[in-house]
């Protein structure tokens, strides 16, 4: 797979993992809103998986591609918060 090329592992996990910490803990990290991924952005995404999948998600918000996780939230919608 081409490096910065996300796997649908990964998509998936924007999805079914929430936010361990902070102002929005609790939420599926696909649903955070764009200005609190764009804080992370600015100020440095925490090490670790969290923050690969934070700027992940930046990423996909930023260019407007969230709805590329469309058919995977219908597929984990009962688990989701």
């Amino acid at each position: 797979m081409a490096a910065g090329v996300p796997g649908a592992g990964e998509l998936e996990q924007l999805v079914t993992r929430v936010m361990p910490f902070g102002k929005h803990k609790g939420t599926v990290i696909g649903d955070l809103p764009g200005n609190y991924l764009n804080w992370f952005a600015r100020e440095g995404f925490p090490p670790g998986e969290i923050g690969h999948l934070l700027a992940l998600m930046h990423e996909l918000d930023h260019n407007g591609l969230s709805s590329l996780l469309d058919p995977l939230r219908k597929d984990w919608l009962p688990a989701r918060k």
